[in-house]
């Protein structure tokens, strides 16, 4: 009996220590940013992290492989998955008095492991997409010079026909990296400048592609003659869809200058609103046009914009397409040179990572050691590998942080807000919270009506229910997308677990919507909570379900190096494990 008592009193602290939260310290004088940074210089973050990606990869690959013309309507489909996780992700960037991003907030409201699952996934997923962007960036320049520097390498190097490996050996894609690298290594300063202006010519060019594009439509190729307009059925516009959410990843560049922003509580979730827009109607637009003006059979996917335009006989046109992807695809580059390795800084401040990846250059306060080591692994892997194959697992890795943090919104709501006593101007204040009942506590008014949930402590049944939601978002996503194919159910069997799974989801949905949450008046809030964050959760994770076997192979082998790490270092290196031991 006590053998028992003691293994269950052991297995309930080490859950703790699973679920530890985040404990924000007050910053000193000296580490207070200065907030300069206006709502326009937040879009055009929230912009030159987003665009390019999926405009001049993405687009190709999406409507020749998986959705066709319909290329359009995959993203659609994730500019609202994308919108939806983006009023989230205004709330915690605003919520959070300190330079946010996923790992922290899902540190602050969910716990340790979420937390550095979350970070090690974006690591991964980062390391691999910059890697690839830098190959797309390679093969644009490549076009652009008549593919002189492919011939060259091939005639020199010759041609590797090992699977894994690439054709050949992609110097330019690693010198392009490398050549950012020093840039950021310069600091803040430099970087900026070239965002901004990478980003605005960025714009002009993808503003001309559009215009030109329609002017060289032809209705023709949209019609059966050519395949129609979704040839691979609705299947294929959601696996398009699911693959397209990582051209939407842009929102993690705006939340981690929200420190630096004047007025944080309006700018940040105007500027993540208007750059989800902009990114949104461009992938729209362009893929529209794409797809009008050649057929999708013959989209070259490592150019296909440029290539469209070639193939029309505007090849001036192309040179100009090509030099936007150069300069969407750097911008993209400096913007994942310059979060990536502060996040991966932040987790080893917390503990959770190797303590080296901690230092900062005193003049710079550049994460000198983490920048060095993420910037020369991802020009190895653009260097030396085929990374074709693994542009799914991108989208798998996205849509897993931002369904993280739409969870973190609900958990957020139910519970008594945290003391952030040392916010900044412009951060929002609990004021008016011993006015009003505690959150997660059953409201007054359907206390008669719900008297089996009255008798629970505050948070207890909001903390089943969400746990019920998700379940039965996965359940039901799961009937929806494999019940006729991979389950083989019954017509009975398969109506029989929709309507049971739907029940689940929608009874779930009200027992949270029945209780308490926080409400502030002087700061953004996502509305409709839980509906709006519950659609959130249900629709990624449907588009989760339609990525490839490959994509989720890697995502496994990820996650378990992670795991590895995590408990093999990080739960007994964490600084919160440190807080706990006596003295």
């Amino acid at each position: 009996m006590a053998w028992g008592l003691l293994s269950t009193a052991s297995l309930a602290r080490f859950c703790q220590k699973l679920n530890r939260l985040k404990t924000l310290e007050e910053p000193t004088t000296e580490t207070l940013p200065q907030r300069h940074l206006t709502t326009l210089d937040l879009t055009f973050q929230g912009v030159g992290a987003s665009m390019g990606f999926g405009l001049y990869v993405l687009t190709g690959i999406v409507a020749k492989w998986m959705a066709g013309p319909a290329v359009l309507v995959s993203f659609s489909v994730t500019t609202v998955a994308s919108l939806l996780t983006a009023l989230c992700y205004a709330e915690l960037a605003v919520r959070v008095p300190c330079r946010g991003s996923g790992y922290l907030f899902t540190y602050v409201f969910l716990g340790e492991l979420w937390a550095f699952l979350i970070g090690w996934t974006v690591f991964i997923q980062w390391l691999i997409g910059g890697a690839l962007m830098a190959r797309v960036w390679s093969s644009y320049l490549d076009a652009m010079l008549s593919h002189h520097i492919r011939s060259f390498t091939e005639a020199h190097v010759g041609i590797w026909q090992v699977p894994i490996l690439a054709r050949y050996p992609d110097f330019m894609a690693a010198g392009i990296i490398l050549l950012v690298l020093a840039f950021v290594s310069c600091g803040a300063r430099v970087s900026s400048w070239l965002n901004r202006t990478f980003s605005a010519i960025s714009l002009v060019i993808i503003l001309f592609i559009i215009i030109l594009g329609f002017v060289l439509a032809h209705p023709h190729n949209w019609s059966a003659e050519e395949g129609g307009f979704a040839p691979f059925g609705v299947s294929g516009i959601m696996t398009g869809a699911a693959t397209c959410f990582y051209a939407f990843a842009g929102f993690a560049a705006i939340a981690a200058s929200s420190e630096e922003a004047r007025n944080p509580k309006q700018a940040v979730p105007m500027a993540i609103a208007i750059s989800a827009g902009l990114v949104a109607g461009s992938n729209i637009l362009v893929s529209t046009v794409l797809t009008l003006m050649v057929p999708w059979q013959s989209l070259d996917t490592d150019r296909a914009l440029a290539d469209a335009f070639h193939q029309r006989g505007y090849s001036w046109a192309g040179v100009i397409v090509a030099a936007g992807a150069i300069c969407a695809i750097t911008t993209l580059l400096l913007n994942i040179l310059l979060l990536v390795p502060r996040m991966v800084c932040a987790m080893a401040a917390d503990g959770l990572f190797f303590q080296v990846f901690a230092r900062m250059h005193p003049r710079t306060q550049v994460p000198v050691v983490s920048l060095l080591v993420f910037g020369v692994l991802m020009a190895f892997l653009a260097l030396l590998l085929d990374l074709q194959a693994l542009f799914q697992f991108l989208s798998i890795g996205t849509l897993l942080e931002l369904t993280v943090l739409t969870t973190s919104i609900i958990v957020l709501r139910f519970q008594k807000p945290r003391p952030f006593s040392f916010q900044g101007p412009g951060s929002p204040v609990d004021t008016e919270q011993a006015s009003v009942p505690e959150p997660g506590q059953l409201q007054p008014a359907l206390r008669p009506y719900l008297r089996f949930l009255g008798g629970c402590r505050p948070g207890a049944a909001v903390t089943w229910a969400l746990g019920v939601l998700v379940a039965s978002a996965i359940t039901l996503d799961c009937v929806l997308v494999f019940g006729d194919s991979a389950l083989h159910l019954p017509p009975w069997g398969y109506t029989l677990l929709l309507l049971l799974s739907s029940a689940t989801f929608l009874l779930s949905l009200l027992v949270l919507g029945a209780h308490q949450q926080q409400r502030q008046q002087d700061t953004f809030q996502v509305p409709m909570v839980p509906l709006t964050p519950a659609l959130s959760i249900l629709l990624n994770i449907f588009l989760m379900l339609h990525l490839s076997h490959l994509a989720w192979l890697g995502f496994f082998i990820s996650l378990l190096i992670g795991l590895a790490v995590y408990f093999g270092y990080s739960i007994w290196h964490s600084k919160e494990n440190q807080r706990e031991r006596p003295g």
